[in-house]
């Protein structure tokens, strides 16, 4: 993919309401492996209210070091964050396109979170 096609796709995807409208859209596009990558990710996340905020939770499957599946949780983004969050986080996760280079394809100048 071209940078000024990338740049168009996350935009256009900053764009939906919400995580399932940025999947579909991502299934929609024609990059066989951003199909693939959105396709593996449907059903994969779970929302949950933590410490008074609503959470978007990526919930997947791994085999551990001793060869058995266990469940593994990451955390997303809250609900109600734009999806800009989420476009930047699944290209990370899926092809290590750095947050910094999404936000910056969506016009945005990217802010590292602040540890606790």
């Amino acid at each position: 993919m071209q940078q000024d096609e990338f740049e168009i796709l996350v935009k256009a995807l900053c764009q939906k309401e919400s995580l399932p409208q940025v999947l579909e859209a991502l299934k929609a596009t024609e990059e066989p492996e951003v199909v693939e990558a959105a396709a593996s990710l449907t059903g994969q996340f779970q929302l949950a209210e933590i410490e008074g905020e609503k959470r978007i939770y990526h919930v997947f499957t791994q085999e551990n070091e001793q060869g058995e599946e266990q469940e593994y949780v990451e955390w997303v983004m809250n609900d109600g964050d734009e999806m800009l969050k989420f476009v930047a986080w699944f290209f990370y996760a899926m092809f290590e396109i750095k947050h910094k280079d999404t936000y910056q394809a969506a016009g945005r100048t990217y802010q590292q979170p602040k540890r606790q």
